[in-house]
């Protein structure tokens, strides 16, 4: 079984910046397609950032390109999402997952087996 911890949310201003980490249990967490996503209250979970098993490729929702970045440690089982320039629409709880049987990223939550329990972040204007 994979478990998935974010930590690192918290209440800031808008325009400054905050990194979460997602530590994950697996053994094999370099096999894995790792992802964030985020949910506001009343809407659908949304797409944020996907990194591939070795970290070379990224892929962004057009919501956050430009101002997050997502990157992995596999020596140290995390996964990062560092944001940069924080709206106050950013304001959500944030969610880091994992693709255990997928060789390429994914933008779609079907693609994700193991989920955290999210971290929230809220950014004031």
């Amino acid at each position: 079984q994979v478990q998935l911890a974010e930590s690192g949310g918290g209440l800031v201003q808008a325009g400054d910046s905050l990194r979460l980490s997602c530590t994950t249990s697996g053994r094999t967490f370099s096999t894995y397609v790792m992802g964030w996503f985020r949910q506001a209250p009343g809407k659908e979970r949304e797409f944020v950032a996907t990194v591939t098993r070795g970290g070379g490729t990224t892929y962004y929702g057009d919501s956050v390109k430009g101002r997050f970045t997502i990157s992995r440690d596999n020596a140290k089982n995390t996964v990062y999402l560092q944001m940069n320039s924080l709206k106050p629409e950013d304001t959500a709880v944030y969610y880091c997952a994992a693709d255990i049987d997928s060789s390429s990223y994914s933008s779609r939550l079907s693609s994700y087996d193991y989920w955290g329990q999210g971290t929230q972040v809220t950014v004031s204007s």
